[in-house]
């Protein structure tokens, strides 16, 4: 089973002529009805982190430890941003700092999910020095996912990204609030997204994928999610549906 993570903070690195986005995708928390301790929250419920105090969150974690919960949570898109166009890094260590710093991402367990594709290792180590510990992804075209566990760096296929975030959408799962700022554009570049194959090589390709001005915050969502949802992929298939069944009554 995997450590609890509840905030997944997505970073798509601009170059000179893109922009830099930022998606934060937040976890909530199972409060079972099996529990025996004293949450003043509802019980059978997924709850948001921002709405626990520390102390009683990770008494909820222990919960899920022992009594378990249902698999395939809602997640929840809470921030979107894009930095100005020529925003140095530099500068973006220090928002992705701000934000990491600031509650409730400071309170609970976060991860930075950075792609690396375009700008290389030497702009992610500029987040390790920060103590930001990013996970770093090399976006490719093939079809499998390499990884150094030990230097939290992955190689993952496009298609993987592009269904995974697609997925989550489609199913209802990835909620995104229509108070943000940003959120209408992500939506509609989500529902815009085709695979296309090429009949020669069997390959697929992704139309739209990098080549409007708002798919910054697309890959940032994706990058996200993706990472959540194979960090959990053993997390979520611990409990069989009998028991996810019999934990919601």
């Amino acid at each position: 089973m995997t450590d609890p993570l509840s905030y997944y903070l997505g970073l798509d690195l601009g170059q000179s002529q893109d922009y830099t986005a930022i998606s934060i995708v937040e976890e909530p928390v199972w409060v079972g009805p099996a529990s025996e301790r004293r949450l003043v929250v509802p019980r059978g419920e997924w709850v948001s982190p921002a709405g626990l105090d520390p102390y009683l969150y990770w008494e909820a974690c222990e919960d899920v430890e022992e009594h378990g919960r249902p698999p395939n949570p809602p997640l929840y898109v809470r921030h979107l941003e894009r930095l100005p166009l020529g925003t140095r890094y530099p500068a973006v260590v220090e928002r992705v700092k701000e934000l990491a710093h600031t509650p409730p991402l400071s309170q609970f367990p976060t991860c930075l999910v950075a792609d690396r594709t375009g700008v290389g290792a030497g702009v992610i180590d500029m987040f390790v020095h920060a103590g930001l510990n990013p996970v770093s992804v090399a976006i490719h075209g093939g079809s499998e996912v390499g990884e150094d566990f030990y230097r939290h760096d992955y190689r993952v296929p496009k298609r993987d990204l592009v269904s995974a975030v697609q997925v989550l959408f489609q199913n209802r799962r990835l909620k995104i609030s229509a108070s943000l700022p940003e959120a209408a554009t992500l939506k509609r570049e989500l529902l815009n997204f085709r695979v296309k194959i090429d009949p020669r090589t069997a390959h697929d390709s992704y139309s739209h994928w990098r080549e409007d001005a708002h798919d910054d915050l697309v890959l940032a969502t994706a990058l996200a999610s993706w990472f959540r949802e194979w960090w959990n992929a053993r997390f979520e298939t611990h409990y069989s549906r009998e028991e996810a069944s019999r934990m919601v009554r």
